[in-house]
């Protein structure tokens, strides 16, 4: 090729790689797409570590407190002569059964838990009396009442232990608190069969706890405004737990 004829195509050549865009010379690098962030499933935590509790501050009595104040007439009552209303379960390691006027939570599963509500009542303000019979109770397992239950998610457990002890645990989200970690109570008994009163005086905020009319401690928090009632029972180990519940009365709280 003649040195005219090659000059005139280098010439050519470098005007057109002149006159395209940028764009057309560059090959974008693929973006990065984000990685999806898991969701976590929330665990049901059904009883809190004993080790960390964490208090709710309580109110201190005065030194002649009346601790049942405007306790009014029975708005509501269950004799347990009806199956009606309460959770009821029959299987090889658990059972709820209504006979004889009362409702008993038989456990055998090797650390369980068991519990039974009747939803059909809510109640916001009141006074809750009911009476439990523990057959087989020994050591750390439990038995009490269920207090403003909205789900098996959110309530309060008044608990009294096999070995002496009274606590009050709050469920909120499926994650258990200490409103009152155990303390110790001449009140409960140490050992089964045993039969006690158990009883539940609540406004607003305010909740007193009493054992056979004997006052235990009283908490404070708004978590839970209203709710149904409910019992439950615990085994702490691989024994049985046992009790019967029953002469359920909830009444009203005057103005």
């Amino acid at each position: 090729m003649s040195l005219p004829r090659l000059t005139f195509w280098l010439f050519c050549a470098a005007l057109l790689s002149g006159c395209l865009p940028t764009s057309a010379l560059l090959t974008p690098l693929p973006s990065a797409t984000p990685s999806a962030t898991p969701t976590a499933t929330p665990t049901v935590v059904w009883f809190p570590p004993t080790a960390t509790p964490t208090p709710v501050p309580r109110s201190t009595p005065s030194p002649t407190p009346d601790l049942l104040p405007r306790v009014g007439e029975v708005i509501w009552q269950d004799d347990f002569s009806q199956p009606d209303g309460w959770t009821l379960i029959e299987a090889a390691s658990s059972n709820i059964t209504i006979n004889d006027n009362h409702l008993t939570l038989a456990l055998a599963q090797p650390k369980g838990y068991l519990y039974s509500v009747d939803a059909s009542a809510i109640f916001s303000n009141f006074y809750a009396e009911i009476t439990v019979n523990t057959n087989l109770c020994s050591g750390e397992d439990q038995y009490g009442m269920l207090v403003r239950y909205q789900s098996p998610a959110n309530f309060y457990r008044f608990g009294l232990s096999c070995d002496g002890q009274v606590r009050l645990d709050r469920i909120l989200g499926g994650v258990a608190s200490s409103p009152q970690p155990w303390m110790r109570s001449a009140s409960v008994p140490s050992a089964a069969p045993a039969t006690v009163r158990l009883g539940v005086w609540a406004s607003g905020r305010e909740m007193r706890f009493f054992v056979d009319g004997q006052h235990q401690f009283t908490v404070r928090d708004p978590t839970l405004p209203s709710g149904a009632l409910g019992v439950f029972v615990r085994a702490a180990g691989e024994t049985a737990v046992t009790a019967s519940f029953s002469d359920l009365i909830v009444r009203a709280l005057t103005p």
